[in-house]
């Protein structure tokens, strides 16, 4: 990708909108349909939201910097690192591991044995290191999942009147009541000086919690994320924040003396206008989307195109990371996984319930 990245424009609706049920079928179709971009932007979101996005994704970066000793405690081998912390477990294509990101996985519910990697109890770091950790990134996911669940609603409309037997909201009870929903907070790191624009063994992974459908490395720019498909109905994503960690060094905040308002300072855009998110089209054309800093991204995954016979399509995505950049530059998002449970999973067929079960 040597010229300038194609933009993408994806559609944009209100949060008013959604909650007015008045957005349209052809945005719908526009936003998911067969020739889509497969993502939809939120804006208008409740006020609340920037200072919540600011504060968890700055605690993206003060996690990962916390002592060995700490991390380790935050890690849950049980649930096969799918909650709590993880770097360097996950086995690249390659066969090395994935370290150049860190992840704090979080799920809703711990009651289903079955499934640690999605009902695991949560590991939350201690509040004497990092204050505002858990109700920064528990509030933010709320809002993400109450969100999602307005997206879904309208989705639950169009399939209504277009899907022969669809059941009447179908998609929003999913959203809403779902027990295997997962959270991954994640922590780009800065790029090693010697490997910078040659990243060839961190870009076999993927930028969520279930996502495997590997369809190749767009010629090597899916250096911080492969290229993949979502297994989720929809995920939900922020935009992302890009931070300088040899200005603002992490590990002076997370510590005992970090007060509640420590943030690191976000850049006002990616220092490489080249590094973010891409969505393949239906076209087959790779272009960058960029999510404003007060909205919300919702993509779909597999189990809506299953859910919507087709009409909605699974987006392949990847992330390309900093290259080129001053100093230590650093990528820190958000996304919420909204999964099938096994109870409605069954009620939508054997190959939805497969997503459920085997989505690993």
């Amino acid at each position: 990708m040597g010229s300038s990245p194609v933009q993408g424009h994806p559609v944009t609706v209100s949060l008013k909108e959604l909650e007015q049920g008045s957005v349209s079928f052809e945005t719908l179709t526009e936003a998911f349909g067969p020739s889509s971009l497969g993502i939809i932007v939120v804006k208008d979101l409740p006020a609340r939201f920037r200072d919540l996005r600011a504060t968890a994704l700055s605690n993206a970066s003060l996690v990962a910097a916390l002592p060995p000793a700490e991390l380790d405690a935050l890690s849950s081998p049980a649930s096969k690192y799918l909650v709590g912390w993880s770097c360097g477990k996950e086995t690249l294509r390659s066969g090395r591991f994935d370290t150049l990101k860190g992840s704090y996985y979080g799920a809703p519910a711990d009651h289903f044995p079955d499934f640690p990697q999605y009902t695991a109890p949560n590991l939350w770091p201690s509040p004497q290191l990092l204050p505002t950790f858990r109700g920064s990134v528990e509030q933010l996911c709320a809002l993400i999942i109450d969100t999602a669940a307005l997206v879904a609603r309208a989705c639950d409309r169009y399939a209504l009147a277009n899907i022969e037997g669809y059941r009447s909201g179908y998609l929003e009870h999913v959203v809403r009541t779902s027990l295997t929903t997962k959270a991954r907070l994640l922590h780009y790191f800065p790029a090693v000086e010697d490997v910078v624009g040659n990243r060839d063994g961190g870009g076999d992974d993927d930028d969520s919690d279930d996502d495997d459908n590997d369809d190749g490395d767009d010629d090597g720019d899916d250096d911080w994320c492969a290229t993949h498909v979502d297994h989720s109905c929809l995920t939900g994503l922020t935009s992302a924040m890009f931070v300088d960690e040899e200005a603002n060094p992490p590990a002076s905040l997370s510590s005992s003396s970090a007060t509640a308002s420590s943030n690191i300072p976000e850049l006002p855009n990616s220092p490489d206008p080249k590094a973010g998110l891409y969505i393949r089209s239906r076209t087959g054309q790779v272009v960058k989307v960029n999510i404003p800093k007060d909205c919300l991204a919702f993509q779909t995954g597999e189990a809506l195109e299953l859910i919507t016979r087709g009409r909605f399509r699974a987006v392949p995505h990847f992330v390309r990371g900093v290259r080129r950049a001053r100093g230590k530059i650093a990528r820190n998002t958000l996304t919420n996984s909204t999964h099938i449970g096994a109870s409605a999973a069954r009620a939508g067929g054997e190959v939805v319930c497969g997503l459920c079960e085997g989505g690993g």
